[in-house]
């Protein structure tokens, strides 16, 4: 079996940004914290039959703002998946958090439950570009939530920062970018801004820099990440030696996921070697509704689906993974590969080793070119 990790989503956060487009809502005075939480492990009950004696080896709270809720309300979740699945020895667990909800006391607190890994939600420290993107911090508060991670004890932690921001110039992407690596992060997630629908950027779109601009971009940032020591091991992930999110790892390599909280997904491996995708209730209104199911729906993938499927995924890490880890995770023979494979070397999109499933870098620029030759 695959391993196992647990997504939880808190969908509140303090007000919804523009070119946001995740399961996130405007928090009320009050949040319903101890309904939600017993909500979560009532949702993660259902799914128990899944687990199989796998323990948690990675948990992530992501949202909205997951700092928004007590320490007392994610000890109460932790307390439940640790009795109801049980934990690795050496689990990361990652709670996401903004600069505009640090509190050193809060997240000493955090600290002390086992959480170990911090993820902050910078995206920029120029406050013009703050103010843009709808942000409710400012740059030194930014700056300031590094250095209260560390305080709290926390030694592992990640920024997340955007570029290709409306009117962002190359040096005020790579500005941002020496900001962000003065904090010493153990881990950068650096990302292209992109207007998606549902959005508000989508109906009423910014201005963004010209595409020459947003290569130079790319190409100055990347290499002034490797200059100081962050390595990019996926398409938008960047860190210190040994220092990759597992969660994420595991993710982009196939494994299973638990997924619990309001529209949270999951994948998950059944007995049988059959994959199911399912999705949770998407409003907390509903979710919080004893009269409705936590679980809105599931897809069984097709064993004309899993090629597809498992390539979109570990094709975005930069060294791919063993050609064998397709057979581990889908059941499959790589026979079903063969014929993508050999177009995908002839075209330059894949490299060309019998033992491992690689892109070249043409392959992850031309990423989704190089997915279609493995379509059902």
């Amino acid at each position: 079996m695959p391993p196992l990790a647990a997504y939880v989503h808190i969908p509140w956060c303090v007000r919804k940004c523009p070119y946001c487009d995740f399961n996130s809502h405007a928090a009320g005075a009050e949040l319903p914290e101890a309904a939600y939480a017993d909500a979560l492990l009532a949702d993660l009950d259902e799914d128990l039959e899944q687990v199989q004696q796998r323990r948690l080896t990675s948990i992530f709270f992501g949202g909205g703002t997951p700092s928004l809720f007590s320490a007392s309300a994610l000890g109460h979740i932790l307390d439940g998946l640790e009795r109801q699945v049980g934990f690795a020895d050496d689990i990361e667990i990652t709670l996401e958090a903004n600069p505009g909800t640090f509190e050193q006391a809060k997240f000493h607190d955090y600290r002390q439950l086992g959480i170990n890994r911090l993820s902050i939600g910078v995206q920029s420290f120029q406050a013009d570009k703050l103010k843009a993107l709808g942000r409710i911090h400012d740059g030194d508060e930014a700056v300031r939530a590094a250095d209260m991670a560390r305080a709290a004890g926390f030694d592992n932690f990640n920024l997340d920062l955007m570029h290709g921001l409306p009117q962002q110039s190359l040096d005020d992407a790579l500005a941002d970018l020496r900001t962000a690596i003065a904090q010493q992060p153990t881990h950068l997630s650096w990302y292209q801004l992109t207007v998606e629908p549902n959005t508000e950027f989508w109906s009423r779109p910014p201005l963004l820099p010209d595409d020459d601009i947003l290569w130079d971009i790319q190409e100055a940032g990347q290499a002034l990440l490797a200059e100081h020591g962050y390595r990019q091991y996926e398409t938008s992930a960047y860190a210190q030696p040994g220092r990759q999110a597992r969660h994420n790892l595991n993710y982009w390599t196939f494994g299973d996921f638990l997924g619990i909280g309001a529209g949270a997904h999951a994948k998950l491996t059944q007995t049988d070697g059959r994959i199911l995708r399912s999705w949770k209730t998407r409003t907390p209104k509903d979710y919080l509704d004893p009269g409705k199911p936590f679980r809105a729906g599931e897809k069984q993938l097709q064993t004309d689906e899993l090629p597809f499927e498992f390539l979109m995924n570990v094709l975005r890490l930069t060294d791919g993974v063993p050609a064998l880890l397709f057979t581990q995770r889908t059941g499959l023979s790589l026979d079903l590969l063969a014929a993508g494979r050999r177009e995908a070397e002839a075209r330059g999109l894949l490299v060309a080793d019998p033992q491992r499933l690689v892109a070249t870098p043409k392959g992850q620029l031309f990423l989704n070119d190089l997915l279609q030759l493995f379509l059902p």
